[in-house]
């Protein structure tokens, strides 16, 4: 019998073996928009994701193939040895190649961007997601902070209601479709069914339009919105408004709106996840002598005894002196590398002075030296 390293498709979809298959769509719906590539560009994990999740409920939301993956697993002989084509998904080789990747987006997001449901005509359609993009600081993302910022929306058009149609008038049925929204072509022995092109699918047709939507039903507005931004949150990372997305057709819910994090550089510090880095300059005396000096944390100047010869290069750990990690009592630390600084303009005096210490140097004081010249006597004799 033929192996696969897949994950079991309930497992992808995060449900029990006996789930629904309304169970099914919800769960798929909700975790692929949490990896949606348009949410995460160049995110080849969150692509991966999406293209498991998408193999797993092409088979279990099917009745018949799911049935057969209950039996056979992965060893469907209908499909041979080694797994499921999942109508063809696992082979398209990127998101802009549209053709194999037009179905599963309709299926997802309703083919009316990033939200919305495509359907029988008049039913409920969820309405379309929306990103905004909000750039904060680096202390911001630090300890958290609450922002408030301006984007824009289609909403229902006051005038007709988001009917399309001018005030006092309502669409009247497609007479091409019936209502329906789509219509049935017969070609010898097939039969296909398309959208209707007289109404769109919408299964109505407006006779007059609504001159202050155009007939779109929607218009643009400027709306304000404010958030919390949980202290810790990284570059990239996005936090979803629910329901703060466009207006659903016909009594469909609201979409959401997926606020995209972008945290500018900090001046000193540079972060990796929890932990932060910072090069500290020193003289060579203090490197040499050892002493105290002055560190900058995201809260303020701290005291450092740095030891007796410290050499160039040398990190120092501050515990808790980092980034908290997001909703979590755990903060990360501060790496501090120390980098022995040489002095490019020297006094007479000083120069004397170096050269009576570097006159009265053994050549015990320097180890890497000391290995080094022992390298090298074993390398000539």
């Amino acid at each position: 019998m033929a192996t696969t390293n897949k994950r079991d498709y309930y497992e992808v979809l995060g449900v029990d073996k006996n789930a629904s298959q309304e169970d099914i769509k919800k769960a798929y719906r909700k975790k692929a928009k949490e990896c949606h590539p348009d949410l995460h560009p160049n995110d080849k994990e969150a692509e991966a994701r999406f293209r498991e999740l998408n193999e797993a409920n092409e088979v279990l939301s099917d009745a018949e193939k799911r049935a057969r993956y209950d039996q056979f697993g992965f060893n469907d002989p209908m499909n041979g040895a080694g797994g499921y084509d999942a109508g063809g998904f696992g082979g398209f080789g990127g998101f802009g190649d549209m053709g194999g990747f037009s179905s599963i987006f309709d299926q997802l997001f309703g083919g009316a961007g990033m939200g919305g449901s495509r359907g029988r005509a008049n039913a409920p359609q969820q309405g379309n997601d929306l990103r905004y993009d909000l750039r904060i600081s680096f202390e911001e993302a630090v300890f958290g902070c609450e922002k408030s910022f301006e984007f824009y929306r289609s909403e229902l058009c006051d005038d007709c209601h988001g009917t399309g149609a001018k005030p006092g008038t309502q669409p009247v049925t497609c007479s091409v479709c019936k209502g329906t929204g789509q219509v049935r072509v017969q070609s010898g022995f097939m039969t296909t069914i398309r959208t209707c092109s007289a109404c769109g699918g919408a299964g109505k047709v407006i006779k007059d339009r609504c001159a202050k939507c155009g007939g779109s039903g929607r218009v643009k507005r400027k709306r304000t919105a404010t958030i919390k931004v949980p202290a810790g949150i990284d570059n990239g990372q996005t936090i979803v408004m629910n329901g703060q997305g466009e207006p659903g057709l016909n009594g469909g819910p609201n979409g959401d709106l997926y606020i995209v994090i972008t945290v500018k550089p900090h001046k000193l510090f540079r972060r990796d996840g929890t932990t932060l880095y910072l090069d500290m300059p020193i003289s060579f005396p203090t490197a040499a002598l050892g002493g105290e000096i002055d560190i900058p944390t995201l809260k303020g100047a701290i005291k450092y005894t740095v030891p007796e010869g410290t050499q160039n290069g040398t990190e120092f750990r501050l515990r808790g002196k980092g980034v908290p990690q997001v909703r979590s009592s755990y903060t990360g630390d501060l790496i501090v590398r120390v980098r022995v600084e040489v002095p490019t303009k020297l006094s007479d005096k000083q120069k004397e002075l170096l050269r009576q210490f570097d006159g009265a140097s053994t050549g015990k004081e320097y180890k890497e030296r000391k290995t080094f010249l022992d390298k090298m006597k074993d390398l000539f004799n």
